[in-house]
């Protein structure tokens, strides 16, 4: 009898740890790819925390059946697109079935490429340059809107609103500014607004006076500012004014950011923005916008844009009951929901609806002003 009792003990021991070792927790990987660090950090990180934001609500909303958790792996591009690309190949490396990013359209343009080499599905919160998904690329969706849209509205705003006559456009060469510096200015010489210059100025110039004095020379109806971030937008902003600049400006959705307001403060006020119009009476976002301001305080402007695409990757993933590529794909494609930031449907091409409005800076935020739908002050 004590022999047996210790053939069921041996064996016991035996089998502890093979039933240990089935039971190894699984871990679902994604990417994140923006600025984390440098002049692009303050929206990098509001991407980066978006995604985080999704996760913890995916999570709270039982999480995805085969995985224990869901572990991001956020990545620094620095707007810049070699570093992208290595971005790129890393979460190739870690093993990610997903990414969310990237900002600049520089990075995600090249970064893109690398993931589609190895069919891994991408959405970009924030690149509106039309090459990102103008190119046939087969899992490359776009969660935020595009720079023609988005000059379309601007165009609409300067004529139809304003009633300017003449604009000056400065730009500061980067991928995304001057391709939507050179959206607006078409959309302008169509609808019979003459454009009387279009100026450049170099990423991460901090003194804008040469400009600002041919602008001030030149007395355009409207001052047409396309920066790639906040900070460089404020401080054009700041120096306009102490140029005594008295002509409206217009700028565009990568200035759209509540740095823009801290840093600018009095110069801020009255500057015209375009960006997508945002409902925050949907459920949708209030849901979003209760765990992000607990997690991480004030969102950015692409936060919002981070976790819908994060949580469109996601819950594709939890539907298709699968990883692989081309089942994600075919859920997102079904698609349609109210997201925190828009309607989400998305079209053959990769690209998801335009919601471009105009909004203005009053007090210390951004409302909307004027919709171009209607023509008419919100």
């Amino acid at each position: 009898m004590k022999k047996k009792l210790l053939k069921v003990f041996v064996l016991g021991l035996i089998l502890v740890p093979f039933v240990m070792s089935t039971a190894v927790a699984k871990t679902l990987k994604i990417g994140s790819m923006s600025p984390l660090t440098g002049p692009y950090a303050a929206d990098g990180n509001d991407i980066a925390n978006g995604v985080k934001t999704a996760i913890a609500i995916i999570e709270a909303e039982g999480g995805i059946p085969g995985y224990d958790k869901i572990e991001l792996f956020p990545q620094d591009t620095a707007c810049d697109p070699k570093q992208a690309v290595a971005a790129a190949n890393k979460l190739i490396n870690e093993g990610v079935v997903g990414v969310v990013g990237a900002y600049c359209s520089s990075s995600t343009i090249p970064a893109s490429e690398a993931l589609s080499e190895e069919n891994i599905p991408m959405i970009t919160p924030a690149s509106t340059n039309e090459k990102v998904t103008e190119r046939g690329l087969k899992y490359m969706f776009r969660m935020c809107g595009r720079d023609d849209d988005q000059a379309v509205t601007a165009g609409k705003f300067i004529k139809e609103y304003l009633k300017a006559k003449t604009v000056y456009i400065v730009d500061d060469k980067t991928t995304y500014s001057q391709g939507l510096a050179e959206n607006v200015a078409k959309k302008c010489k169509e609808l019979g607004v003459k454009v009387l210059v279009h100026d450049h100025v170099n990423q991460g110039d901090k003194d804008f006076s040469a400009v600002l004095t041919k602008i001030k020379t030149a007395k355009p109806d409207l001052f047409y500012m396309s920066l790639q971030n906040s900070s460089s937008g404020s401080l054009m902003a700041i120096q306009a004014k102490r140029f005594g600049l008295k002509m409206p400006i217009l700028t565009q959705d990568a200035v759209y950011h509540p740095q823009f307001i801290t840093i600018a403060k009095e110069a801020a006020k009255n500057v015209y923005f375009t960006f997508g119009y945002v409902d925050k009476s949907k459920d949708s976002f209030k849901k979003y916008y209760a765990k992000y301001t607990k997690m991480f305080g004030k969102p950015g402007a692409y936060s919002g844009y981070a976790y819908d695409g994060a949580y469109v990757l996601l819950t594709a993933i939890k539907k298709a009951k699968s990883t692989d590529p081309a089942k994600i794909k075919a859920e997102i494609m079904k698609m349609e929901f109210e997201g925190a930031s828009k309607t989400i449907k998305f079209f053959p091409n990769g690209d998801s609806s335009s919601n471009y409005i105009i909004q203005i800076v009053k007090g210390d935020e951004f409302v909307p002003y004027w919709n171009p739908e209607t023509g008419k002050l919100y």
